[in-house]
């Protein structure tokens, strides 16, 4: 079992709190907010109200040396800077925050998080690529320009195999899945020597310019 603070219940910290929760995970939830820690404190170790910044406080709950510290305090930029140095100070190496702006990413990446979280704008981004007329499903950012995409079969690779169509060679995307939609299974690292059916779709990674240009084909 792994300890993870998440500091910030509104409804994104909360459903992270209670995702690592469910996992069997020790989870330690801070907000200042005595409403939002009575509805998470039903599902995780502990739940306390107070702030999250307070190094000293921080401490005596435990946090030092957690795995991880997750930081959802909305769009106070300065809550989010001095959370994240209380973790540090505490030797919590992976910090995550959740942002609400560029800026406000920009400023967490000079503080030195392991990753800023836009859930806003990530939505909206696979929003955008579902309903634009490719053949996209499903769409999860990683990193800036590199993605991992769920896309139909074009007409043109069906009844061909992956060792045919030389994907990563041939297109740079590197295939994660194969999926047969009617029947929902999904295998990992397909066999290379399978035939594509219209029916299946392959979640595939690599860079957004190398899949939109994948997804675009007919």
């Amino acid at each position: 079992m792994r300890r993870y603070v998440v500091i910030g219940l509104g409804n994104f910290g909360s459903s992270v709190a209670e995702a690592l929760s469910a996992k069997g995970q020790e989870v330690i939830a801070i907000d200042r907010d005595g409403e939002a820690v009575d509805r998470i404190a039903p599902l995780v170790a502990k739940a306390v109200v107070g702030d999250g910044s307070d190094v000293t406080l921080l401490e005596r709950l435990g946090v030092r040396s957690a795995h991880a510290g997750v930081i959802s305090t909305g769009d106070d930029i300065t809550a989010s800077i001095l959370a994240t140095m209380g973790l540090h100070d505490l030797n919590v190496d992976e910090v995550f925050v959740k942002v609400v702006s560029r800026d406000h990413a920009r400023v967490m990446e000079r503080v030195g998080v392991t990753e800023t979280i836009f859930p806003e704008r990530d939505s909206a981004l696979s929003l955008g690529m579902r309903i634009c007329g490719t053949a996209v499903f499903n769409y999860v950012r990683l990193s800036e320009g590199f993605s991992v995409q769920e896309i139909a079969i074009p007409t043109s690779w069906q009844g061909k195999t992956l060792r045919e169509l030389g994907l990563r060679q041939h297109y740079d995307i590197t295939v994660v899945a194969l999926k047969d939609v009617l029947t929902n299974r999904i295998t990992p690292t397909p066999n290379p020597d399978v035939k594509l059916k219209e029916s299946d779709t392959l979640l595939v990674a690599g860079d957004d310019k190398a899949l939109e240009r994948t997804a675009a084909l007919k």
